[in-house]
């Protein structure tokens, strides 16, 4: 059974782009998360202290906005959270760094919370303006599915937590989001060569595998001058 499983991480690169998970799955890359991101994903259980940390010494910190700005968003957060009597329960989860198995996927969830069961993921990147990203919408659906398999009941929401910006959002398990997990989980399985490169070009700009993918990059197409007819 365990064969059969997906990880969190697959499903994430799959949402954002099945190309880049066949490279990722046919070499041999490092998989594991640089130490940028253990940096700032332990910020989180540190947030009463940042709120009271000078600006000065804020700045040593792996923010990735002004001192001044970084307060102001983790107090509101803290402020809007605690009016819904929900910033203590993401402040002491009953569990930390779980690793869930469920019927189709597993991976790490960073924090588990009870009554109501909920899952928290912790992201070291940069918070969309509005809601969280599509691949970690997957992620998050797949988190919660794995939860509830585990504990033989519904989970009906997801934390996500973006540390380095002190924001704190929250999504509904939506028939929409359920629906666009379970494409991704088939192409996963079904991933047994190369897909189509994405429509979406900024996509490998900073991808590792663009040459190999034979994409050229905005970036590489400007040094070297080609217009947009090539």
């Amino acid at each position: 059974m365990t064969s059969d499983l997906v990880s969190f991480s697959d499903l994430r690169t799959a949402a954002y782009c099945p190309r880049k998970l066949y490279y990722r799955q046919t070499r041999d890359t490092d998989r594991e998360p640089p130490p940028t991101v253990d940096a700032v994903r332990s910020l989180e259980p540190r947030y009463e202290e940042l709120l009271e940390t000078p600006p000065g010494t804020l700045e040593d910190e792996p923010i990735a906005v002004s001192p001044v700005r970084y307060r102001e968003r983790l107090a509101a957060t803290r402020d809007r959270l605690d009016a819904d009597g929900q910033w203590e329960r993401l402040r002491e989860p009953s569990e930390r760094a779980r690793l869930v198995t469920g019927r189709d996927c597993r991976g790490i969830v960073h924090k588990v919370l009870t009554a109501p069961l909920e899952p928290v993921i912790v992201s070291a990147g940069e918070p969309p303006p509005r809601g969280v990203w599509e691949s970690q919408s997957v992620h998050a659906v797949a988190a919660a599915k794995a939860l509830a398999w585990e504990h033989e009941t519904s989970v009906d929401r997801v934390w996500l937590e973006y540390p380095a910006y002190g924001v704190v959002r929250s999504l509904a398990m939506t028939t929409r989001r359920k629906a666009r997990y379970r494409r991704t989980l088939r192409a996963v399985r079904e991933l047994d060569g190369p897909p189509p490169r994405t429509a979406n070009r900024s996509k490998c700009d900073a991808c590792e595998f663009a040459a190999s993918c034979g994409v050229r990059t905005r970036t590489l197409r400007s040094v070297l001058g080609f217009g947009r007819g090539d």
